[in-house]
């Protein structure tokens, strides 16, 4: 499923990838991109990646598979980190996660049924080790902003109560086209025990 009209254009890639820090070679970092797409975000993720650290892709649309594979092979800023990379084809629901320092989500939210943004959310952030950031985005007047913002979303408890929790930062990116949001969340330890048992919307 395609949710943008256009790949993240650079200043979205630098806010989605602005907390991701390179590990050292004692605490290498492990790091989640779901939904890169075409690779727009992943060519940013390369850049801060130390080089102990891990980067895993989960993509659910085969053309994009395909054409990620082929950019860990040709493009010099994806081959320089194609040893540490593993490419996932398949939906995330269907993905079994280890933990992660970091994870950024380039899923259509918006064209998602609540219960599954819901599930994806709540799975993602029990995925991540303490003190791990989730970010993502919504663009800003699009039913992204329904789904994802709590405030305009009462309906699904769930989920507001995920971001209430975690959340550590929004910011908005006017230069994208469409201009957007991104979010921060952050596990700490006492609520990566609870991020799996979000009460049921």
């Amino acid at each position: 499923m395609t949710g943008s009209i256009a790949p993240s254009g650079a200043a979205l890639s630098r806010a989605l990838t602005r907390h991701v820090q390179p590990g050292t070679p004692h605490q290498p970092r492990a790091v989640l991109e779901v939904g890169p797409g075409t690779g727009a975000v992943t060519r940013h993720l390369a850049q801060r990646l130390g080089p102990d650290d891990t980067l895993e892709l989960v993509e659910a649309n085969r053309p994009f598979v395909e054409h990620l594979a082929a950019a860990l092979r040709h493009d010099a800023r994806l081959a320089a980190i194609a040893p540490r990379t593993r490419l996932h084809h398949g939906l995330i629901q269907d993905q079994q996660l280890g933990l992660y320092d970091h994870i950024v989500c380039g899923l259509p939210f918006a064209n998602f049924p609540p219960s599954q943004t819901e599930a994806v959310v709540r799975q993602l952030l029990a995925s991540l080790r303490p003190g791990g950031r989730l970010s993502f985005f919504s663009y800003i007047g699009g039913r992204a902003v329904e789904h994802l913002n709590p405030r305009q979303a009462l309906s699904r408890r769930a989920l507001r109560e995920a971001i209430d929790l975690h959340v550590v930062g929004s910011e908005i990116v006017v230069s994208n086209v469409p201009p957007a949001y991104v979010h921060h969340l952050l596990v700490p330890a006492p609520a990566a025990c609870r991020c799996g048992a979000l009460p049921q919307a």
